[in-house]
Formats: structure tokens, sequence, C-alpha cells
């Protein structure tokens, strides 16, 4: 037998002589008896020595994030270089988050759930655990959000003993997937997703095996760019590992084992401190949706449905202080690329509660011991089936996060933190995609990591942010047009604010762009876009709006070549006013979209064709006649607001001067506000006359195919759900509606668990 091929013939590596399977059952077992993680119910090295425990986490934490900054230096990708989408973070031996760095931290429980599944499956017996070993984990199921998050792990030793693990992720521009891009909309199933990798070992004594580097490389599209990312976490980790043996040389190897455990006993009690201070115990409960329209795509025909994914949750602040969020009723997941799993929804709860609960440098896993989930098997977050696909998962996951956003802020309001207040994060869209071969004549991919700057909600004091970040980044650069145009075949015909695209309130929320691009140097080149169209998935809060929803802009086979030599007019900045195009009269092609069909599929792109990426704005708060008129007419006048929006909205009379400025009619708003108002209130109705009509619609199965599908897909996985939603409407006990029953593709083990007792 060749040595180091079976670790366990050297026996445990764990603490104690324990193996890692028995440490991590240990560390479960008691941190759930006690309620305190690993048992500890007293922090005696940080009682003791507060001074020299805050020195270990400042060495580490600083540690991290200088390797972070220090390795994506490495990377030729704009995605990692630009977006800084990478994150680097600390476990224990048993895959306990301890410290992380900056950047993509939804990859805080990700990395953690791969080297938990490494142990749970034995992986210190075959293929062994050694020093200097690397490993390596994109597969969805075992721990991921999506394909083209790329984990490397590192073990560290130190004496023969296994004292943690270090983890990297970048996010890479390609995975080999049915369509090129990092998060492919073609794919309908796993074996579409592109080049998945299972928590395989990749490397010894520090060197990446040959094997893998040529298997690897010839997996993706994108090879300069994966071959460095790659290269950007391994430095990244042995740069940490190195670290951490520096630690243990100058406190010892005991010190560092208390040091390590305490500060996620610790990171647990910041937690809960920050749920009493800032929480109002009780029950919140939000839903959300996202469209799905793939009928007419060419996709597989069980694929061929156009659906609604259904996020219906519940936040119950407990007490004594656990955060407890429950998915129930989330309906089931598809045949399409935006299937999420429990870590990749539970992690990034941490990405939105880091910048608001818990806005402090303990982001580790004390905060996950400190709550619970309720994520229903089957449901699109929870899929039974290996074969779903996960190659865009944030499609469904940011809409997913929106009404616990709007649930947070409630209780942060009625704590008086008006200022952590978030109407919700923009849907993140539209995912510019595709590949082909580039003016360089090799064979590349391209994803437009642009929706990095989108709009940020408003909170209960001001306008939210315009054009800044994004929800699971919120470093988010839409960086350099200079850096992208080297990477894509795309030259930029402008870069501006859209009009309209924040979601209008007391506060408004932060305003989206748009870029447009222009075909030049393509070769066999195609492209798609991903993203929300036909509904709102980031609703305002208090009254706000929700921000402008998606939609696709496209022209092939243009006359821009012409137009060009002729020196004539060109689309140029932004779509200002969609209502009234102005770029449909400076052009002419053979083909156009404009529509919301904003999830596409590859389609052939030429030089001179044009495409539009198009960046959310974020929702509003309050309700929009409150806003101050003096903010509107600035709104105007900053190209925030279009001036028919001003009245139509929110009530403002405006004129424009001698220059073009507007300003607002404070006399002429009052009355017209006033009047709007009475309007309101001519066409209300009663809440119990408004249910009793809808209840008759109900009864009728009146909703539209997708909206029954959906349903049907949640009462199929939760017969909890299916008794509240009955007795809310006051529903005979009869009435049903079955997946089955519908005009809809079906195909896989969808069965109604419950409909034999209905």
């Amino acid at each position: 037998m060749q040595e180091g091929v079976f670790q366990q013939s050297r026996g445990p590596i764990g603490w104690d002589g324990k193996t890692l399977k028995q440490m991590r059952k240990e560390t479960d077992e008691i941190s759930k008896e006690t309620g305190h993680y690993a048992g500890l119910r007293t922090l005696p090295f940080k009682e003791s020595d507060p001074i020299r425990f805050e020195k270990i986490f400042s060495k580490l934490r600083g540690g991290v994030v200088h390797a972070r900054e220090t390795a994506k230096k490495v990377a030729a990708s704009p995605i990692v270089e630009q977006e800084g989408e990478l994150c680097f973070s600390l476990y224990t031996p048993d895959a306990d988050s301890i410290v992380t760095s900056t950047g993509i931290i939804i990859h805080v429980g990700t990395m953690g759930a791969a080297i938990k599944y490494m142990i749970e499956n034995d992986y210190e017996v075959n293929p062994g655990i050694a020093d200097k070993d690397i490993f390596c984990n994109n597969d969805n199921h075992v721990g991921n959000v999506h394909t083209c998050d790329v984990h490397t792990l590192v073990p560290i030793f130190w004496e023969g003993e296994l004292l943690g693990w270090v983890g990297g992720v970048t996010h890479v521009i390609d995975t080999g997937a049915s369509s090129p891009g990092s998060m492919s909309v073609g794919p309908v199933n796993r074996y579409e997703d592109g080049y998945q990798v299972t928590c395989r070992k990749i490397g010894q004594n520090d060197v990446l095996s040959k094997d893998w580097l040529l298997e690897s490389t010839r997996s993706v599209r994108a090879v300069k760019y994966w071959t460095l990312d790659e290269k950007t976490r391994v430095a990244g980790c042995h740069m940490i590992r190195d670290l951490v043996l520096d630690v243990i040389k100058e406190e010892g190897p005991d010190v560092y084992k208390s040091f390590i455990r305490e500060i996620i006993e610790d990171g647990r009690r910041g937690f809960v401190n920050q749920v009493k201070t800032m929480l109002v115990p009780g029950e919140y409960r939000g839903v959300s949706f996202v469209d799905v329209p793939f009928k007419d795509l060419p996709v597989h025909d069980y694929a061929k449905v156009n659906s609604i994914m259904h996020s219906p949750s519940k936040i119950k602040v407990h007490k004594d202080a656990k955060l407890e969020i429950d998915f129930e009723g989330t309906n089931r997941w598809g045949w399409h690329s935006f299937n999420a799993t429990p870590v990749s929804i539970t992690s990034g709860i941490w990405v939105m509660l880091s910048q608001t609960l818990a806005p402090n440098d303990r982001i580790n896993d004390g905060a996950y011991y400190a709550s619970e989930f309720g994520i229903p098997l089957g449901s699109w977050l929870n899929p039974d089936d290996l074969r779903s696909a996960h190659a865009n998962t944030w499609h469904s996951l940011v809409a997913a996060w929106s009404p616990l956003w709007r649930g947070l802020s409630r209780s942060y309001f009625a704590r008086g933190y008006l200022e952590e207040v978030n109407a919700g994060n923009a849907h993140t869209t539209n995912w510019l995609q595709g590949g082909g071969i580039g003016p360089d004549g090799e064979l590349h991919a391209i994803n437009s990591f642009e929706c990095a700057a989108s709009g940020v909600g408003a909170s209960a004091v001001k306008d939210g942010i315009s054009h800044s970040a994004a929800l699971w980044n919120p470093e988010g650069d839409m960086g350099d047009m200079e850096i992208w145009e080297m990477l894509e075949p795309l030259v930029y015909l402008g870069r501006q604010i859209l009009p309209g695209s924040g979601g209008a309130g007391k506060y408004r929320g932060g305003s989206g762009w748009q870029s447009l691009r222009l075909g030049w140097g393509t070769n066999d080149w195609t492209m798609f876009v991903a993203g929300s169209g036909h509904m709102a998935t980031d609703c305002g809060l208090m009254g706000g709006y929700p921000g402008a929803a998606g939609y696709r802009y496209s022209a092939l086979d243009t006359d821009l070549k012409e137009r060009f030599a002729k020196q004539l007019p060109f689309p140029q900045g932004a779509d200002v006013d969609p209502d009234n195009a102005e770029w449909d009269t400076v052009i002419e092609a053979k083909t156009i979209h404009r529509d919301r069909q904003t999830v596409s599929t590859e389609e052939m792109f030429k030089d001179y064709d044009v495409i539009m990426n198009y960046l959310r704005g974020g929702p509003g708060f309050g309700d929009a006649l409150e806003r101050d008129p003096k903010n509107v007419a600035e709104d105007i006048n900053a190209g925030y607001v279009l001036p028919r929006y001003a009245e139509k909205v929110y009530g403002v009379a405006v004129k424009e001067g001698k220059y073009g400025e507007y300003t607002a009619d404070e006399a002429k708003t009052i009355k017209l506000r006033a009047q709007i108002r009475k309007d309101r209130a001519k066409r209300s109705i009663p809440a119990k006359e408004w249910m009793k009509q809808e209840k008759e619609r109900i009864l009728n199965k009146e909703a539209s195919p997708q909206v029954q599908h959906m349903y049907a897909g949640s009462f199929a996985l939760s017969e909890q759900f299916t008794d509240e939603f009955k007795g809310f409407w006051d529903l005979p006990k009869e009435w049903m509606v079955y997946e089955e029953d519908l005009n809809v593709p079906t195909y896989g083990a969808h069965i109604n668990r419950f409909k034999d007792n209905k």
C-alpha cells in the first residue's frame, strides 16, 4: 500500500487521539445539549487574559483579510480582481468557522459544509488527509451555492495532529456548462451544469497533481482565468496556513485550541446580544416571488414551463433571543437553473445579517449555533433529487431574502434603529453572459459582474444608495469599462443611470443603471441574459414602491457599421425612457428584442450587434406622497426620476425653468396630493369585502396557470402550509389544487404526499 493513501493506518488525526468524525459528533451533541458552542458555559481564556485573546483574534482576522487582498492580485479575472468575488475562512478541525475575510462571505458556510462532508464520508481513511494536501469542491449538493464557486481546502497540521482547515473560494468565469459563462441558463439538470468536483484531493506536498491540471483545464472554456483563479485560492490558503502556524509557534498549540473554540462561543454570545438589543420578540411573516419563463426557450420538453418560485418565510424572535427562520410553504424544485440548497440559503442569510444585525468582525459559526432554520425537503431550497440544476442559484436566492429584509427592518424600526432599516436590496440582474472565440483567437466565456453595483433599498431616514452594491457582496463595484473591454469582445456605447429604476417612496430606493455594449472582434460568439422580468421581486417597505421590473434589449444584424462611417446618430448612454424609446429611432436591425423575456438562452452575436445590461434599483420606504417636493425636483434634475412621474407617482407639481431645470410648486402640490388621497379613498374597499371577493376567485380557481402551479407545488410539499392557507381563507376541506390536474409538463418523482387524506 502506498504511504499516505490510507491515513487511518497512522492513527486518527483529530485531537487527543480522536477521529474527525468523533470530534464532529461530540461538538454537535454537547453544543445542542448545553446551548453553548462545544459546551463552553464560560470563556476561561478570554476572561483570564482578554488582551492576549484579542491579540490572537486581531492577528488571525487581519491575516485572512490580508491574504485575500494579496491573493486576488494573482487573478486575471475581473470578477475576482475588480469585483472582489473571493473569500477565505479559517476552520476548526471539525469544520466550524473561526474567522473569515471580507468578500463573498456566504462561503463561510459552504466551505465548512464541504469539509463536514469529507469528515462524514471518512476521508480521514480514504483518500487520507495529510499535511500539505490540497482539496477542491464545487458540488452544490455537498456544500456550495452554484457550480462556478470553486473551493480550495487545505488542512493545517501541527506535529501530526490536525488543528484546522483553511478554505478559499473564487467565482470563476466558466465551468464548462452546456452554455458559456459562470451562471448559465440553459442547464435544467445536474448533468448540464458544468464541471463538478466533489471534495477531491487535487494535490499533495503543496503541489497540484498533473492529472488534475490536465483534466480541469480541458473541462472549461476560459482556461487561463481558471488557472490563475486556482493559483489565487492556493496562494491565499497557504498564506493563512503559514500565519496560523506562526501563531501556534508563538502561543502554543493548547492556547490555540482554547482560542478557536472560545472565539466561536464568543461569536454566538455576541449574536444573541444583538438579537436582544435590536429585535422585538414575535413573528414576522413575508413572501416574495420570482418568475421562471422557460416555456418558449430551447430546452428539454419537460422543462418548457412558465413557473413561479414561491418564497414564503417566517422570522420568529424568541424571548431567549434564539432566531428562527422558517421557509415552510416553499414550492417544488424545478427543471431550471435556479434551484438552491440549504447551505446556500442559510449561509447567504449571514451575508444579509452581517450588514445590519451583526455588523462586526466576529463573523463565524457562532451565529449559526444561535439560530434555527426550517427548509422543507423537496422544495427549490432543498431538492430531494441529485439531478437538480444550480447554475444560476442567485436568481432565486436574492428574491427569497427580500421578505427577510422587510421582516427584520420592521423590528429595527420598532426598536428605533432607523438607519439599520433597509427596504431591501435590488434583484441583481441582468446577468449578461456568453462566450465563443475572443479577439485573441482563444476559446473564452464572459460573465459581466457589473451587477455587483446595483441600487440599495431606502432606509427609514434617507434614500437608498444608487448603483453601489449587491446583497451578496457589499463591497460591490461595477468595475472599470477598460478592464471589461480587455476581457470581452464588447465595446461600451455608454453607461448611465436609468431614471425611475429605484422604487418610489418617502425615501427613494437607490437607482439602477444600464450599460450598452457593441459587438467588436467577435467570432462564433453567443450571449444571453438572466434576470427577473415579469415580477417585482423586491417589494418596498411601509408603503414604498418596488424597484422597476426587468426587461431586455438587444439588436441583431444592425446598420451601425454604416452609421458610424457616415457619422449618423447611434444608440448611446441609457434607454432613458423605455416607454418612449429613442434607441429604436436611431438604429435599424433585422431583429430587435425589447420585452420582459429576461431569461434567455444562447443567441449568436456578431460585430455591430448591440446588447443592453440593465442593473436594477432598490425599493423605496414610506408613502411616496410624503416625499419632500424639493427632493422630487432634485431627483428630476439629477436624472433619477422622469418628469411625468413627479405628478403621477409623487403627487408633486413641477415646472421647467429657462435652462431645463425643474422646481416644485408647493401650493399646487398640496392640492394635487389632497386630490390623490381622495381618489385613493374613493376606489378603496373594506378589507373584509376584498377578502370576500378574493375567496370567490380562489374557490373558482381563477388564478393564472402559473399561480395555480406554484401553489400546487407548495400544497404537495407541506400539509402545514396547506392547512394554514385553507384556514386563512376559510376554504372547504375538499378544496384543493393538484399538480397532476394542471396542464403542465411533469417529469420525475413529483408526488402529492397528502392527496389521499385530504
